[in-house]
């Protein structure tokens, strides 16, 4: 792979992880393009689908919202829920080892930009029941 291929993807270009409630294409993570501090990609959810809550311990989390509306839970410092309707442009935080989950609450796709550093925590994804890698579509 080129260097100029390592830093331009697309998530139809790499592989996906597919689950019940949606997909995740990693589009930075050191096993795409060599990314040593965080990995990120593209998630997308289907109408009334969503993850449910969990956490990712020792890193934090970016989720930025592409399209699509939903409702986005985080706990806060004290373990409390704290509950945001979210639609595009809203970047949510999700500091170090927190609680959260997302809900597609609209009436069309929901589509997320999701970054996790250090990278590494999407890779416990893969020993979810419902998990199934999907190779790149071209």
């Amino acid at each position: 792979m080129s260097d100029a291929d390592r830093m331009f993807r697309y998530p139809k270009e790499v592989d996906t992880f597919a689950f019940d409630w949606g997909r995740l294409a990693l589009t930075v993570a050191p096993e795409v393009n060599g990314a040593e501090r965080f990995s990120g990609g593209v998630v997308d959810l289907a109408v009334g689908q969503g993850h449910s809550r969990h956490n990712h311990p020792g890193a934090e989390e970016i989720i930025f919202v592409i399209s699509g509306t939903g409702e986005q839970m985080v706990e806060d410092e004290a373990g409390n829920p704290v509950v945001r309707k979210v639609g595009p442009g809203c970047t949510i935080y999700v500091p170090e080892s927190r609680y959260h989950s997302t809900l597609n609450t609209g009436d069309g796709p929901m589509q997320l930009f999701v970054v996790y550093s250090p990278a590494g925590p999407e890779l416990a994804l893969r020993e979810l029941p419902d998990f199934r890698l999907v190779p790149p579509a071209g």
